[in-house]
């Protein structure tokens, strides 16, 4: 059995301020000398970046529609090695996931499996007694969800806090701390959330100054979290490396799970990072990754570094390229009116929207690509703002909606949906394996 302190944050919906208050509780805790494991629930490359710079430790994202419970479980306690207690932050609201009851892919799932008392972030600029009354419509609702106490954000005073503390009491819930209604705490934010943690100084220092928190309530409650059942490994036993991967990783393109990096190396994946921004030529290798991220941010920059975009045309290898990735790819990159040229292995262009397209996935591979052979079904997810013209040679067909996305010829693989490789082991092994025999790309090769 496995007996660590465990907390999740979650909030009645999103943008009430979860992320800066697990900002502001790892400093804290880190300040009493504890080890503490940050994850994040949910499918987010943007928020994690944060709180590894608060944690100074590796952030996981633990989601329920990819894994199964004994897979999460197995993520949770690869994670947690050698922590002192783990703070998990939630997604949008506690209830929200890919049902309209949150049993799926929702903040409440990990909650449940984790058997992990819920800590509520409730954004209090515009209540006082009535905070009362929604916090406990939130305890009641899912007798296996444990919300323990709460947290309020966007606090207006000393006395305002008195007032929410004294309105908690009549349902029997402490009010664990608060943060001020400051708009310098906030993280800025941009189309797909959260800004980076290396584009911008999170407020960490004034979080600190600003934080007012029961430290030891907190972690009382942290410690009542139940003992968990002893996992499988998360990762199979790692196997010399036998495949040089390289893949695209500076200010445009670095949205990547961690776990998946982990299983790419634990099979024999060699990884070595490059940076279509700036580098001159690709390093050795046998098979390209270009992650999603911000393209349109960088779109003149990427256009002017010709030697690396003539040289992934080039390369002779597997490439998979999802999402800004895929529209590094594309022929060309509307932004502003303007169109820059890309690599031009994926034909059409990509144009930026007004609107997102977001949720989660699960595609049928239309043809053999990288990953997966004609007719296997991957999970995965899209968030984006930007539109590509279907292509013929499409490589995905939505289980939900039959409609088609993405496009591969079979060495190239370009997509909006983010594949979640640690619910598809198999396919990981069999790209290695397969392009272990293929060659590859040597360093000064056209």
């Amino acid at each position: 059995m496995l007996s660590l302190p465990r907390l999740v944050l979650g909030a009645p919906h999103s943008g009430a301020g979860k992320t800066t208050v697990a900002l502001a509780l790892l400093l804290a805790l880190r300040e009493r000398g504890l080890k503490v494991q940050p994850f994040k629930v949910g499918p987010d490359y943007v928020d994690p970046t944060h709180l590894e710079a608060a944690s100074g430790r590796k952030v996981y994202n633990l989601d329920g529609f990819f894994l199964d419970p004994s897979g999460l479980l197995s993520l949770f306690q690869h994670g947690a090695k050698g922590a002192d207690l783990a703070l998990v932050e939630g997604v949008m609201g506690l209830f929200d996931g890919k049902d309209p009851l949150g049993k799926e892919g929702s903040t409440a799932q990990v909650a449940r499996l984790l058997r992990a008392p819920v800590v509520l972030v409730v954004d209090a600029s515009a209540m006082a007694g009535s905070i009362a009354p929604l916090v406990q419509g939130f305890r009641t609702f899912d007798p296996a969800v444990q919300v323990v106490g709460v947290f309020a954000n966007r606090v207006g005073s000393a006395r305002h806090a008195e007032l929410l503390r004294e309105a908690l009491s009549q349902v029997g819930l402490p009010l664990l701390g608060w943060l001020p209604q400051d708009p310098s705490l906030e993280v800025p934010e941009r189309h797909l959330g959260l800004v980076l943690a290396g584009e911008v100084r999170p407020p960490l220092e004034a979080l600190a100054r600003a934080l007012q928190v029961d430290l030891e309530g907190i972690l009382r409650l942290a410690a009542a979290a139940p003992p968990l059942p002893e996992a499988l490994p998360f990762l199979p036993d790692r196997r010399p490396p036998r495949v040089r991967v390289a893949y695209a990783w500076d200010k445009a393109f670095r949205f990547y799970y961690p776990e998946a990096l982990e299983l790419l190396e634990a099979l024999g994946a060699e990884l070595v990072p490059f940076s279509p921004l700036e580098d001159p030529a690709l390093p050795e290798a046998q098979a390209l990754l270009l992650g999603g991220g911000y393209p349109e941010l960088y779109a003149r920059e990427l256009a002017e570094n010709r030697a690396i975009r003539e040289a992934i045309r080039r390369f002779p290898g597997p490439i998979v390229a999802e999402c800004g990735g895929y529209m590094y790819l594309s022929q060309g990159l509307w932004v502003e009116g303007n169109v820059f040229p890309m690599v031009g292995l994926v034909p059409g262009e990509a144009r930026m929207a007004q609107h997102p397209v977001l949720g989660y996935r699960e595609v049928e591979a239309l043809r053999d690509n990288p990953w997966a052979r004609r007719g296997e079904v991957v999970k995965g997810h899209e968030f984006h703002y930007a539109r590509m013209e279907p292509s013929p040679m499409a490589a995905w067909r939505r289980l939900d909606t039959g409609e088609r996305e993405g496009y591969t010829d079979g060495r190239v693989l370009g997509s909006f949906v983010h594949l979640y490789l640690p619910a598809w082991p198999r396919g990981v092994a069999r790209f290695l394996q397969k392009v272990s025999g293929e060659g590859g790309h040597k360093r000064g090769e056209s």
